[in-house]
């Protein structure tokens, strides 16, 4: 019996939450096709066998000059080190110039190099792509190739981590899929609803915070508060006669409900606090860094 903790690091929109939720076969870590979209860490617990595999979602590598984002990347970095194994994710499109920088981080821990995305190209591009990894071949245990559309690619990569995972008994119970609290699950799929149905800058200058959660036999009740910078953003969150934040609430409460499997009713409150993005203080106390 294996159990262990996998880090999953790559730049961002590389499909880190997409590989998670295609492992789980279910859908718990918020993706979006906008940039540095994941912000906090989820955990998917996997069964594999008789393994127990727990990995860590984590925010995007990148550079930036905001203190939001430099944090959020302190705290993937941090995750190399608090795991038991890496899994450095390249998609097929880019070069190798992402993983030299995620090897000049010096990472401690075993490493997996997966190739995202390769129903995107004809077997030769991966095959061309494999072969420009392989001078790196000293640095990972193994690569391998990875589409999220297609199960068969599921296996041959969670033999690979199992083979380096530690032997352990199971630290959760094997019918769980996550031990990251419900109220964060929800704050992310409500936060993804915000990125889908706003452009530009304005859902990088909010956040969302759960108020509570009322479970009920056949309901599941959440008020939650989202936070932005200006006045002007919440009359943009809000829309014209509260159009787009009705959308919000019918778009979010679609994935709660998918993933909770009751009906789920949700009040939506928008919040100015100025500045919020750019104070240290307040991006700790909200995101738990």
């Amino acid at each position: 019996m294996k159990s262990g903790f996998v880090s999953i690091i790559g730049r961002t929109n590389a499909g880190k939450s997409s590989l998670l939720n295609a492992l789980l076969n279910e859908k718990i870590a918020i993706v979006s096709h906008k940039q540095n979209a994941t912000r906090r860490k989820i955990n998917g617990i996997v069964m594999h066998e008789e393994d127990q595999i727990i990995f860590i979602d984590t925010p995007g590598l990148h550079q930036s000059d905001k203190i939001l984002n430099k944090l959020m990347v302190e705290d993937a970095i941090k995750s190399m080190g608090d795991c038991d194994v890496i899994v450095f994710l390249s998609t097929i499109h880019d070069d190798i110039n992402d993983y030299e920088k995620f090897l000049s981080l010096n990472p401690q821990k075993p490493h997996i190099l997966v190739l995202t995305k390769v129903d995107e190209v004809k077997n030769d591009k991966v095959l061309a792509k494999i072969s420009e990894y392989s001078k790196f071949q000293s640095h990972f245990v193994a690569l391998v190739p990875f589409s999220v559309k297609s199960k068969s690619y599921q296996k041959p990569l969670l033999d690979e981590i199992a083979k380096i995972l530690p032997e352990h008994p199971y630290f959760f119970d094997p019918e769980f899929i996550t031990n990251t609290n419900e109220k964060e699950i929800f704050r992310e799929f409500i936060l993804e609803a915000i990125y889908e149905n706003l452009s530009d800058e304005i859902p990088y200058g909010s956040d969302v915070l759960i108020d509570k959660v009322i479970e009920k036999r056949d309901i599941t009740e959440i008020y939650a508060t989202i936070i932005t910078d200006t006045n002007s953003h919440k009359g943009i969150i809000i829309g014209k006669n509260a159009q787009t934040i009705k959308r919000i609430g019918i778009n979010a409460r679609k994935l709660i409900s998918n993933l909770t499997q009751k009906k789920v009713f949700l009040k939506l409150n928008v919040l100015v606090k100025k500045g919020w993005s750019k104070d240290e203080n307040l991006i700790k106390k909200f995101n738990n860094y």
